[in-house]
């Protein structure tokens, strides 16, 4: 019998992903064993502590074992964090290195929403792809600049480790393993008992785009300043160096590394932010977005918008504004 952990982490951290992986891989074992099976795994809660409180001791989860009881591990689930993630880190660095010595003894992990930061944190995801909640990639970016973030992604599976986006959209990454350790008819079986969507992929529907501004280039901050604030001006990469009087190449360089997109990205997602609130708010047609964002040619303006969302304009305004159905 293989061995799961799903770890809890000490502080004020996210019960919901404890209690879910907890549930769904329980369903799982049961299905699993009513198809004349063994189980597939042991299912522990792990932790340094006898007994961690949630929501201000409304809740209090008491883990089935300390960690250092635990000489070996198929697969670790850490689950999501509590928003000071660098104080949610510091107070987990037991859990973080009994992780990375897992994983060098052959576990695999995964981590869900804010719990990237826990495993970022362990040196494993260097060089590697990762997710995380959107509304924390600017805070991962700053903290953990080796790792490839795909803030889009709703699930990345690279070399035994996974992770996934954020929220509820844990509930993916949980069917995703459920496929992947039992088999299909298993992860299809829990998907229809829990009622989540199989096969999601992306998390950038929901992402809403604020602008990377946790960085400190001035110029740079000036710039996405201005991009923000002129979206109907078609504005040149050249036009925007020569007004901050630097270089293109330089320009561009300098902009990538403060923001994690080319000024031409930027752009782009900036426009669409303004589009999807216009989509989101008001009953003004496609047409009337598209222009007002900057854009003049349909066919560009839909590629784009789903580049960005996943989706097309009228299947976005479809899905967030009542009214565009009546």
């Amino acid at each position: 019998m293989k061995h799961l952990t799903i770890i809890v982490p000490e502080g004020e951290n996210n019960l919901s992903s404890i209690v879910g992986a907890y549930k769904i891989f329980t369903r799982a074992n049961e299905y699993w064993k009513g198809t004349g099976k063994k189980e597939l795994f042991k299912i522990e809660l792990a932790g340094i502590s006898k007994e961690v409180d949630f929501y201000g001791g409304l809740f209090t989860v008491k883990p089935h074992t300390h960690i250092s009881a635990i000489a070996k591990t198929d697969l670790i689930i850490i689950p999501s964090l509590n928003h000071n993630y660098e104080k949610a880190v510091k107070g987990n660095q037991l859990l973080i290195d009994w992780i990375a010595q897992q994983y060098k003894g052959g576990a695999e992990i995964a981590s869900i929403c804010t719990g990237a930061f826990m495993l970022a944190s362990s040196g494993l995801l260097d060089g590697k792809n990762c997710s995380t909640h959107w509304a924390a990639a600017d805070s991962f970016r700053t903290l953990f600049p080796e790792v490839h973030l795909q803030a889009d992604k709703l699930i990345t599976d690279e070399n035994g480790i996974y992770t996934n986006g954020g929220a509820y959209s844990f509930l993916n990454l949980i069917i995703y393993l459920v496929e992947k350790y039992y088999d299909r008819q298993t992860a299809i079986y829990c998907a229809k008992v829990f009622q989540i969507d199989i096969d999601r992929q992306a998390q950038s529907a929901f992402t809403i785009f604020t602008g990377q501004k946790r960085h400190g280039d001035e110029m740079i901050k000036e710039a996405q300043a201005y991009i923000e604030n002129n979206l109907q001006e078609k504005i040149s990469v050249e036009d925007l160096s020569s007004r901050f009087a630097i270089g293109r190449r330089n320009f561009d360089r300098r902009f990538i590394k403060a923001t994690g997109n080319t000024p031409v990205e930027y752009s782009q997602r900036v426009r669409i932010e303004s589009a999807k609130k216009a989509f989101e708010n008001t009953r003004k047609t496609i047409n009337e977005v598209m222009y007002e964002v900057g854009y003049a040619d349909i066919k560009a303006f839909r590629e784009v918008f789903r580049k960005i969302t996943g989706m097309s304009p009228l299947e976005y305004r479809n899905k967030y504004n009542k009214e565009a159905l009546v």
